[in-house]
C-alpha cells in the first residue's frame, strides 16, 4: 500500500516556535511527509498545559532542557489529511485525538505494557522533540485515535489532559461509592473530579486555596469544597478511600495522606519538589499504598468513550482561544483569575 494525501495540500506551514526563554515566534516549516505507518494531522486545537508554560518561562523542566528551538503543545485534536505506506486509506478525513508519547515498542517496558515508562519514548514538546503548535503534524498511526464527528477538536485536544484523569483513578481504584479526596482543583484536578464522578465516586472532596478554582470544582462535580487557607484536609470527618494529589505542594500531601482508611491509596500526580518528606509510620500503620503517576498508558479509549458519552464535559474547561501569532499570550493566560484551559488553534480562529 503507498502513501495518499488529501487533494491540495500545501507545501509549506506556519509554526509557534519557542526560541528562548520567553520568546516565541511564528516561522515557515516545510509540511512533514508521512513515513510508513504514519498519518498526517490538519491540527485544529491544542491546549496549553502546565509543561508549555513552564517551557516558555524557564526553559527546562528537570532534566529536560530545552537546547535548542522548539515546538510547544502536546494537548492536540485534528483530522487526519494523509497516511503513510501500510495505512488504510480510509482514514483520511477522520477526526483524531492525538497521543503525544510514541514508544519504542520493544523494551521491557513496553512488552509489559507500561509504555509510558519507556525510555527512549518519543513525546510531543518534551525536549528535543518538537509538538503541535503547528498547522500540520505526522503521528504513528495506531496513537491517532478516532474520536466521534460529534466531539469539537477542542475537546479532542482535551482528552490528554482526561487520560491523566483516568489512569489517576485507576491508579487508585477509584469505583462506585468510592470517597475521595483531591488537592489541586486545576485542570488536571478538575479533570481527576470529573473522572470520579464518571465511575461512581459518592463523595468527591476538592481542596485548593483559589476560591475561583473550588467554585468552578464544585460544578464540575465535586460534593465538597475545602479552602486550603484555612481548612486542613487531616481534619475531615471521613476517611476517603482514595486521594489523588493535583497539587505537588508538600503540606497538602502530607494533609491528603492522613485522611486516608486503612488499606487506602494514594496517587501523586501533581509536580512539586523532587523531594518531600511522608508520614512514614501512617503509610506503614495503614498499610497504604502510595504510587506516583507518569502520565498514562492504554487509556485514550476509556478516555474517548468518556468524553463521547456525555459524562465528561471538555469543552466547558475551555476559558479562551488564541492564533499561532499570540501564542506567547497564550501561554501567559494562568495568571489570570478564572483561567481554566487555554486553546490555540493553529489554522486561526473561525
Amino acid at each position: 500500500m503507498t502513501s495518499a494525501v488529501e487533494p491540495m495540500l500545501p507545501a509549506t506551514m506556519r509554526v509557534s516556535v519557542l526560541r528562548g526563554i520567553g520568546d516565541v515566534a511564528v516561522e515557515m516549516r516545510a509540511v512533514p511527509t508521512p513515513e510508513p505507518g504514519e498519518v498526517l494531522i490538519r491540527v485544529g486545537s491544542v491546549g496549553i498545559c502546565g509543561s508549555d508554560i513552564h517551557y516558555f518561562r524557564h526553559g527546562r523542566i528537570a532534566d529536560y532542557v530545552v537546547r535548542e528551538p522548539m515546538i510547544l503543545g502536546h494537548e492536540g485534536g485534528g483530522h487526519i489529511v494523509a497516511v503513510g505506506e501500510g495505512v488504510d486509506p480510509a482514514r483520511i478525513g477522520e477526526a483524531v485525538a492525538m497521543e503525544p508519547g510514541v514508544p519504542c515498542r520493544v523494551c521491557r517496558e513496553c512488552k509489559a505494557g507500561r509504555y509510558n515508562l519507556c525510555p527512549d519514548v518519543r513525546f510531543f514538546a518534551t525536549p528535543p522533540i518538537d509538538g503541535c503548535f503547528a498547522e500540520y503534524v505526522t503521528l504513528a498511526a495506531d496513537f491517532a485515535h478516532t474520536v466521534p464527528d460529534s466531539m469539537s477538536e477542542d475537546a479532542a485536544g482535551l482528552i490528554e489532559p482526561l487520560s491523566v484523569g483516568v489512569w489517576a483513578c485507576a491508579k487508585v481504584q477509584v469505583g462506585a461509592g468510592s470517597r475521595v479526596l483531591i488537592s489541586g482543583a486545576g485542570p488536571i484536578g478538575l479533570m481527576n473530579v470529573q473522572v470520579a464522578k464518571a465511575l461512581g465516586a459518592t463523595e468527591i472532596v476538592v481542596s485548593d486555596i483559589s476560591p475561583d478554582r473550588l467554585e468552578v470544582a464544585g460544578r464540575f462535580g465535586a460534593t465538597r469544597v475545602l479552602d486550603a487557607r484555612t481548612e486542613n484536609a487531616a481534619d475531615l470527618d471521613i476517611e476517603v478511600d482514595a486521594f489523588i494529589d493535583c497539587s505537588g505542594a508538600e503540606i497538602a500531601v502530607q494533609q491528603g495522606i492522613r485522611a486516608v482508611r486503612p488499606a487506602g491509596h494514594v496517587a501523586l500526580v501533581g509536580m512539586g519538589a523532587d523531594e518531600i518528606s511522608l508520614p512514614v509510620g501512617l503509610v506503614q500503620g495503614r498499610e497504604l499504598t502510595v504510587t506516583g503517576t507518569f502520565r498514562y498508558a492504554n487509556v485514550y479509549p476509556t478516555a474517548i468513550a468518556l468524553a463521547a458519552s456525555g459524562s465528561i464535559d471538555l469543552d466547558g474547561m475551555v476559558t479562551g482561544h488564541f492564533g499561532l501569532d499570540d501564542v506567547a499570550e497564550a501561554l501567559s493566560q494562568d495568571r489570570i483569575p478564572g483561567t481554566m484551559k487555554v486553546i490555540v488553534r493553529p489554522g486561526g480562529l473561525a
